[in-house]
């Protein structure tokens, strides 16, 4: 699943290329995978591209919202007049011909064609009035993001979880919006947590060194364009830099910590590859 500094780099890429533009025409190839009327989308100039936690948000002008989730596979493509962008999951889709057999949606515009493509068909198009995307169910779950969420938010949000450990925690979304494997793990590194604590066992300038560091990974994260997974890419086809200039312990185990000079592992906590420098994240405290 990508995770927000991935969802924004494809955010910031719509916005450029398919923003004021007008959907001619709608096709829908997969039934699963749209939810709602198509009639609502066709003949809409689009006024605006958002983004709540990882769901991307088209606006459209008749106060209509496409709500678009990437989940595991999801890929938008763009075939332009002037310019194309592959943003998501990578595959030969991006330079095929399309569509192809993991196209699930068509949205032609005045100035290209956008398709919706999803391998797995976790992934979703969901049609519904702007006024009722924060009644959303999907939305009113989503904690505050990084930046919009204060000490005090957060530390209340843990608080609920006080016997799990910190990384399953930040991991959910009604705890803190847009948090996935790569920046909890950045982001506990930065603030010297061992991801396997108890919740309840941080004091409160940790939580304040937690929260601190999952705004600085993520935001350097979306100012490098996102990370180099290799399941996400940007909105113009090209890779982030993000794992290979910041990234402190994510996929390298083995390596030298920048910190201490200790040995980054990689063990498993709440069922995910986890990466740490167990010199700098002790696992008592």
């Amino acid at each position: 699943m990508p995770e927000l500094p991935e969802v924004e780099t494809i955010r910031r890429g719509l916005e450029k290329t398919i923003k004021t533009y007008r959907i001619t025409n709608v096709k829908i190839l997969c039934e699963k995978s749209f939810v709602g009327p198509k009639t609502l989308v066709k003949n809409q100039k689009i006024i605006d591209v958002r983004r709540k936690g990882k769901a991307l948000l088209i606006d459209l002008e008749n106060g209509v919202t496409m709500m678009i989730h990437l989940r595991m596979t999801g890929q938008l493509i763009f075939r332009g007049n002037k310019e194309i962008f592959a943003g998501g999951h990578p595959t030969d889709s991006f330079i095929n011909e399309l569509p192809d057999k993991q196209t699930r949606a068509i949205f032609e515009l005045e100035n290209g064609v956008l398709y919706f493509n999803d391998q797995r068909k976790f992934g979703f198009v969901k049609i519904l009035e702007t006024s009722e995307v924060e009644n959303d169910d999907f939305i009113k779950k989503l904690a505050k993001e990084p930046w919009d969420i204060s000490f005090e938010e957060f530390k209340e949000n843990l608080m609920h979880h006080k016997t799990a450990p910190i990384k399953a925690t930040i991991l959910d979304q009604k705890v803190i919006a847009g948090i996935g494997n790569i920046y909890a793990d950045e982001a506990l590194f930065y603030a010297k947590i061992h991801p396997k604590r108890e919740t309840g066992s941080l004091t409160g300038n940790e939580i304040k060194e937690l929260l601190e560091g999952v705004r600085t990974v993520m935001q350097a994260s979306i100012d490098s364009g996102g990370s180099t997974m290799k399941t996400y890419v940007k909105a113009d086809g090209t890779k982030g830099d993000y794992l290979r200039l910041f990234a402190k312990v994510f996929r390298r185990e083995g390596e030298p910590c920048e910190r201490c000079g200790g040995e980054i592992i990689k063990i498993r906590v709440a069922g995910r590859g986890t990466h740490i420098c167990p010199s700098c994240q002790k696992e008592e405290k």
